[in-house]
């Protein structure tokens, strides 16, 4: 059993810990990171970070999300939107009532079925997507470093790959 010992400052340390942390470090250096890993913890850091950059434009990730794909798509049904932006249709309702509320968006009844609303972004909604595609850019930007422009296509070209890999298994 390691015994604890005092240093002169008041911090304790354990006889034996140097080599297990050593031990410890060694075989976490040599297993493999799994790239499903990697994308988790890139995912968590850009949501994190998108997420606060837009809060100070009044605007959550979803929402912004939503109006970049109206920005895309324009006259889209609730239904593709949220398809579209990778949310529940229930998520989506919710996202659109506030971005209605809040005048970024509209909604025109569907000439082919009147029961299904189109949406568009509004001049506010654009003026604000613009404001907020700037803070994105910028983060964007701090994660690629120093990638290069060719390295940067590169890795969006792997990554719609292995999107599409996906969606189609």
């Amino acid at each position: 059993m390691p015994t604890i010992t005092r240093k002169p400052s008041g911090s304790a340390t354990t006889s034996g810990a140097p080599a297990r942390r050593n031990l410890r470090d060694r075989r976490h250096a040599a297993a493999p990171v799994r790239l499903s890993y990697l994308t988790g913890q890139l995912d968590k850091i850009l949501t994190q970070q998108l997420s606060e950059a837009l809060a100070s434009h009044g605007l959550t990730l979803p929402q912004y999300t939503a109006l970049s794909v109206l920005r895309a798509r324009a006259r889209s049904s609730n239904a593709q939107l949220a398809q579209r932006s990778l949310i529940t249709p229930q998520a989506a309702s919710a996202v659109v009532k506030s971005m209605e509320a809040n005048g970024w968006v509209t909604r025109v009844a569907d000439p082919l079925n009147r029961r299904v609303g189109l949406l568009s972004l509004t001049k506010a909604g654009e003026t604000l997507l613009a404001q907020c595609d700037g803070a994105a850019d910028r983060i964007e930007q701090s994660m690629l470093g120093e990638i290069d422009e060719h390295g940067s296509q590169t890795l969006k070209d792997l990554l719609l790959t292995c999107v599409r890999n996906l969606r189609a298994a």
